[in-house]
């Protein structure tokens, strides 16, 4: 009861609890989306699969074979459908819903589905109080970040919706009696920046007004497994099987100086992952520089005891670092640039490392049309084996709404 007091008191001070319910205008909803397309020429060489030359046990080897192929592909991604309601109550605060619909593919290996679900959904209030987020969305350290900028429609080198390149192998270990595949590791590089620990799971977050140029922001999610509106509160989750208890703490500041446009960002995030018995972190800055129509902009990040892109624990000593910097250059409705991202996996005596460079720009047809090139190299660097390298040009429409 002295909970429930303290939180009241909390609601009232803030302003939320104003006393009778006064009359107000419905919530004005509108409905949006993007959906990006691109035709791609691909050609990638796809390392085969190999045994160590003088095996010894604990050593690791490539599974599966491969092939160096030219190809051409047409990706369709972003088939997002954004419905937002939103009014200014008589109180003066904000109030809105956010329900963010993703589409599925009309074929689905693995008897999947292909009907539209909710990949976030969640309730918001604004006011002199700063903002306040409840529902399945991303965190305030992903929301408040800084990074190398995009210029290609609809996708860019971090946190990428379209990347041609081989970005998984599975590697075995080699046994006292030889080269048996006893156990294979899955590999799969992020490529991205942000933080992704809790990614869309329901959480609370709190932002501050903007003091100085200055914001924090925060954000408490209770386990990683839920998000979006299913399930619908009843009944409850194991506890101990997903991450938990993920507290996340960001703080940016966006402002300028003598003509120089500059945000700069950071963020630290940890969880609980009791299955793993392990606290996994993620840390991360992140900096942007505009002037005269050009962008400067890159950003680094570090994982623990995280599995690789997903939010999933992984076995301790396990770390991944991503640094990523681009630049770009807008004028009327041209946009051009060029950007790098690097991302390396390491852990129990194994490493490996992802590159890729992009290039390429846009052109704004007008009412949120824009049609542009994208050029990509990506390269898989694993010790002992020659590398990985895919190439690829593709042409980009993308179409907001």
């Amino acid at each position: 009861m002295k909970k429930i007091l303290l939180g009241t008191t909390a609601l009232v001070s803030a302003g939320l609890i104003a006393g009778p319910a006064l009359a107000s205008d419905p919530l004005t909803v509108t409905v949006g989306g993007t959906v990006t397309a691109g035709f791609y020429v691909i050609d990638a060489d796809n390392l085969p699969g190999a045994f160590p030359a003088v095996p010894a046990p604990g050593d690791l080897f490539l599974v599966g074979g491969g092939t160096s192929y030219n190809d051409t592909a047409v990706k369709l991604v972003a088939r997002n459908i954004d419905i937002k309601a939103e009014g200014t109550l008589d109180n003066g605060m904000v109030a809105g819903v956010i329900a963010t619909l993703s589409l599925g593919d009309d074929w689905v290996v693995g008897g999947g589905t292909n009907d539209a679900r909710f990949r976030e959904l969640f309730a918001y209030l604004e006011g002199g109080f700063g903002r306040f987020e409840i529902g399945g969305t991303d965190g305030s350290a992903f929301k408040m970040h800084y990074t190398s900028p995009w210029f290609v429609p609809g996708n860019g080198v971090d946190s990428p919706n379209i990347l041609n390149a081989n970005q998984t192998f599975t590697a075995g270990s080699v046994t006292a009696t030889g080269p048996v595949v006893t156990t294979t590791l899955g590999f799969a590089f992020r490529h991205s920046t942000f933080s992704l620990m809790a990614a869309d799971a329901n959480k609370v977050s709190y932002f501050t007004p903007r003091f100085a140029g200055f914001q924090l922001g925060l954000s408490y999610t209770p386990e990683t497994s839920l998000n979006g509106p299913n399930p619908n509160g009843l009944g409850l989750n194991p506890a101990g099987l997903v991450i938990e208890d993920v507290l996340e703490v960001a703080l940016n500041y966006a402002g300028s100086f003598g003509g120089v446009d500059v945000g700069v960002s950071g963020f630290y995030v940890e969880g609980d992952a009791p299955i793993a018995a392990s606290s996994p972190e993620e840390m991360g800055v992140g900096l942007n520089l505009g002037l005269a129509g050009f962008t400067l902009g890159g950003a680094w990040y570090q994982s623990e005891d995280l599995s690789f892109s997903t939010a999933i624990p992984a076995a301790s000593a396990v770390e991944e670092e991503v640094w990523t910097v681009g630049l770009s250059y807008g004028t009327g409705p041209w946009t051009v640039g060029v950007a790098y991202l690097q991302d390396e996996i390491s852990g129990g005596g194994f490493s490996t490392k992802m590159t890729t460079i992009q290039t390429g720009g846009g052109y704004n047809l007008g009412s949120g049309v824009d049609i542009g090139l994208d050029l990509q190299m990506s390269t898989v660097e694993i010790p002992g084996f020659a590398d990985i390298d895919s190439q690829s040009a593709g042409l980009v429409l993308s179409v907001s709404f």
